[in-house]
């Protein structure tokens, strides 16, 4: 047991000298690393005394490395703004270039659609142009001003040394004197001027090629109205390229403050062309205008001036300025967010619009003479039919001008009407001191006021009159008056004119001197009055009943007064009654004496029809005629027969030749009627006037005139 406890003790104190050991050795090694960690501690100490030393000796370094950096700073601020306005100035010289060529090319082209397109190109090439001259002048002045401040800066600083301060001054400078002359030069005095010169002239010259082209050249206005409707059919005055190539060519001018300059390019030109157009159609008429020219014209030249006028206004409402307007909206409408082209329009419009009031305005204003009322009403008639077209064209603030003369030439040529229609009435009235004609035909006054007023209540004219004669009579009793319905107004009116006519002729027929000629005078007049106005619109309007009662029983009356003024007392000679009275001795001698006292009076009287009594019409002539051998011849012939015994019958006249004289004296009025021209004026021809479409009526309804009868005379 010891040997082993021997053993385990050998094996322990083995153990524990391993173990001092190794406490030895790990002790050594721990003296050592405080060793090595003093020498480096010693080490580090003169590291950081080294660094030190190294940190205050470059110290200055980095500071002058701060100022380095700014200074670089600084510099590439100047620098960018240079080097951006030496590109902008590369790009205006290419551009520059590229007008050249692009101008040569243009002067060079003969097509048309071509020569277009490359001046679309020029266009856009100006356009760049000015963009980069734009970009030039805007990038200058930040250039001067960075360069500046690094001048001033290294100047103040001293960062730099003089001979590099003093290259930046003389390039400061340099840019300074280059912003001030090169750039203005290249707005003002370059190719940009020029180009923009070049640009106005071929703005004039597109402008002028377009032109009215549908006008009827050289050519009166026709009745066709087909050919009128196409004239008014307004066509665009240029093509879309043409339209684009102006509008770009204004844009650019108004964008480089040639906006006046553009403007009075368009409106000389196009009014020139608008007037040219016009003046195609010869409108010599305008230059007469004033109310004491117009007064001296003839009535033939007048009228048809009137009606040139009617037409020529329409045309130019229609046709001229819808285009002009159209054009001027396309190529002006985006300048200025399309304020300006409604008054260049205008403008255009002005002067020519002018020259129609102004004919229009002396139309109305000359004198008052009845014939012209028709043509005043076809001017009313035609601005009334232009006023929705008128209105639109010259719509807005800008044609306020145009459209209030346009308002007050209708209200001259409503007053102007009214007027002209009242002094019918009044020369009619006046015309009571005239001598009647001295054959009791119908005198001319009367035919011609008739047809007056048949042609003025034709579809023509009817609504018209009656739409002036409700305005004027609204002038007169204000607005809110009550005015009378149109049948009324016109009857009315119509009514005062026919009163003025038959009082007319009532006192024309107290100068005759003649017994006779009175009955004739009446009967021809309102015999005429009622078979010219009977189945007319005037006729209607009047009523039957009141013409009838007024012209047709009056012309009746007139014509048994006739008979009995003119062969009654020719007829009582033949009176057997006194012969009764006397003894067989004396009847011999009395009624020898009848017979020739009756051939004397006959013969005076046939003779007096023949000189003296003029019955125009041939259908109431006939009538007279028939009429006058029903009581003449019969009385005659019973008279030679009953007192054949008395007489040598073949010593007296025939009743034979009675009814033949009788025959004759009417059929040489008839003669006297077709060799006399038939009084017609130029604006109241009207196929309803004329007897031919009543004479078969007229002659089937043939009957004596009885003074009982009204329908002695029936047309």
């Amino acid at each position: 047991m010891s040997i082993e406890k021997l053993k385990e003790d050998d094996q322990m104190l083995a153990k524990l000298k391993e173990a001092r050991s190794d406490l030895k050795n790990l002790i050594q090694i721990s003296f050592n690393v405080e060793t090595s960690l003093a020498e480096m501690e010693d080490k580090f100490d003169g590291m950081q005394e080294n660094l030190s030393i190294a940190s205050r000796r470059i110290a200055p370094l980095q500071s002058l490395s701060i100022a380095n950096k700014a200074l670089d700073i600084r510099i590439n601020r100047a620098i960018s703004p240079a080097l951006s306005l030496l590109e902008s100035f590369k790009l205006s010289e290419s551009l520059q270039r590229r007008l050249l060529d692009l101008a040569t090319k243009l002067s060079n082209e003969k097509s048309s659609n071509k020569r277009l397109e490359k001046l679309i190109k020029y266009v856009d090439t100006v356009e760049n142009l000015n963009e980069a001259i734009n970009s030039t002048s805007k990038e200058c002045e930040p250039a001067i001003q960075k360069l500046q401040e690094v001048v001033e800066f290294l100047s103040r600083t001293k960062a730099t040394d003089q001979f590099r301060t003093r290259r930046l001054r003389e390039t400061l400078i340099t840019l300074k004197s280059l912003s001030e002359t090169e750039v203005d030069a290249m707005r003002f005095d370059g190719l940009f001027d020029d180009a923009l010169l070049n640009l106005q002239d071929e703005y004039e010259s597109l402008l002028n090629k377009m032109r009215h082209r549908n006008f009827m050249e050289g050519k009166v206005y026709s009745d066709d109205q087909d050919d009128v409707a196409a004239e008014m059919v307004p066509r665009d005055l240029g093509s879309e390229l043409e339209v684009e190539v102006l509008t770009k060519i204004s844009e650019t001018l108004a964008a480089n403050d040639c906006l006046d300059i553009c403007i009075d390019i368009f409106v000389k030109v196009r009014y020139r062309r608008a007037a040219k157009a016009l003046m195609r159609l010869n409108p010599e008429y305008l230059k007469t205008y004033s109310p004491e020219e117009i007064d001296e014209m003839e009535w033939e030249s007048l009228e048809t001036a009137i009606s040139l006028w009617i037409q020529h206004f329409e045309l130019a409402i229609k046709n001229v300025f819808v285009s002009e307007k159209k054009l001027c909206c396309q190529v002006l409408g985006t300048i200025m967010d399309g304020v300006i082209w409604p008054e260049c329009f205008v403008k255009i419009a002005d002067k020519i619009m002018a020259v129609f009031f102004r004919f229009g305005e002396g139309v109305a204003r000359s004198k008052k003479e009845p014939q012209k009322l028709f043509k005043l009403l076809d001017m009313l008639e035609s601005l009334e039919r232009l006023k929705p077209e008128f209105s639109e064209i010259f719509a807005g603030e800008a044609g306020a001008d145009i459209w209030s003369r346009y308002r007050e030439l209708e209200k001259l040529l409503v007053h102007s009407s009214t007027k002209v229609f009242f002094e019918l009435g009044l020369q009619i009235e006046a015309n009571q001191d005239v001598l009647p004609p001295q054959d009791g035909s119908v005198p001319k006054l009367v035919r011609y006021a008739t047809n007056y007023l048949k042609y003025l209540l034709t579809d023509a004219y009817s609504a018209t009159m009656v739409r002036v004669l409700k305005i004027e009579q609204i002038w007169k009793a204000g607005i809110l008056s009550t005015t009378e319905t149109d049948e009324n107004l016109l009857k009315d009116a119509m009514f005062n004119i026919m009163d003025a006519i038959r009082r007319n002729i009532e006192s024309k027929k107290l100068r005759y001197k003649d017994k006779v000629l009175p009955h004739v005078f009446v009967m021809n007049t309102y015999w005429y009055i009622y078979m010219r106005t009977r189945s007319t619109e005037l006729g209607k309007l009047m009523g039957d009943q009141y013409m009838k009662k007024t012209y047709k029983i009056v012309a009746e009356e007139s014509a048994y007064s006739y008979q009995k003024q003119a062969w009654g007392s020719l007829v009582r000679l033949l009176d057997k009654e006194d012969i009764k009275r006397v003894d067989k001795d004396g009847v011999t001698a009395m009624v020898r004496g009848k017979m020739e006292a009756f051939a004397k009076g006959f013969d005076d009287i046939t003779q007096r029809h023949k000189s003296f009594y003029h019955i125009p019409d041939s259908d109431l002539r006939e009538q007279m005629r028939e009429a006058t051998v029903k009581l003449v011849v019969p009385a005659y012939t019973e008279f030679l027969n009953n007192f054949a015994s008395s007489l040598h019958v073949k010593s007296y006249t025939s009743p034979e030749y009675i009814e033949d004289s009788l025959n004759h004296m009417f059929e040489v009025a008839d003669h006297k009627t077709s060799g006399k021209s038939s009084l017609r004026s130029r604006q109241m021809k009207d196929p309803s006037d004329g007897s031919k479409s009543l004479s078969g009526e007229q002659s089937r309804r043939s009957k004596d005139f009885r003074r009982s009868k009204s329908s002695g005379i029936d047309a």
